[in-house]
C-alpha cells in the first residue's frame, strides 16, 4: 500500500525575546506562528474500522498539535531560562502573565526542534512525523525533516 503523507495547520499567537541578539528582535515582541504539521503512513485497510481510508484522523493530529503546542504557546511569551531574561519572565509571571521557560535561544529554528520532539512522543507507532514547517512572518519560516535528522 501507498505510504500518504497529511497537513494539518495550526495558528497562534507568540511572544518572545532573543537575549544577547544584535537585532532588534534582542526586544520582546511577538508573531502570529503558522504551523504546518505533516505526518506520513499508510491508510487503514480494514473497512470495519472507522478510520477506514485514513492515515490519521486530522481530529486525532489536532488534539496532539493542540495539547502539546498551540495550547501552551498561544498566547505565552517564551524566554531562554538561562540567560538574565528569566528575571523578566519571573516578573511577568508573578504579575498572571503565561510564560515559558525553555532550555534554547526561542527562535524559530529552535522551536520547530523542540516541537518535532513533542508531537513524535504523541503519534500512534504506526505514524511517523514527517516535517514541521513554522512560519513567524509571511516571508520567514524554519523547516524541520525527519530524513533530515
Amino acid at each position: 500500500m501507498s505510504k500518504i503523507r497529511i497537513t494539518k495547520q495550526f495558528s497562534f499567537e507568540t511572544g518572545h525575546a532573543l537575549y544577547g541578539y544584535d537585532g532588534k528582535c534582542k526586544n520582546v515582541h511577538g508573531h502570529s506562528y503558522k504551523l504546518s504539521v505533516t505526518v506520513i503512513g499508510t491508510p487503514i485497510l480494514d473497512n470495519s474500522n472507522v478510520k477506514f481510508g485514513m492515515v490519521i484522523d486530522f481530529t486525532d493530529l489536532k488534539k496532539i498539535v493542540k495539547e502539546e503546542i498551540v495550547d501552551n504557546f498561544d498566547h505565552a511569551t517564551v524566554f531562554n531560562k538561562n540567560t538574565p531574561h528569566v528575571e523578566l519572565a519571573n516578573e511577568l509571571s508573578s504579575r498572571g502573565h503565561h510564560v515559558i521557560l525553555v532550555n534554547y535561544q526561542p527562535t524559530s529554528e529552535n522551536m520547530v526542534i523542540d516541537f518535532a520532539l513533542k508531537i513524535q512522543n504523541r503519534l500512534p507507532s504506526n505514524i511517523q512525523l514527517h516535517s514541521l514547517k513554522l512560519q513567524e512572518t509571511e516571508s520567514s519560516f524554519a523547516e524541520w525533516f525527519a530524513s533530515d535528522n
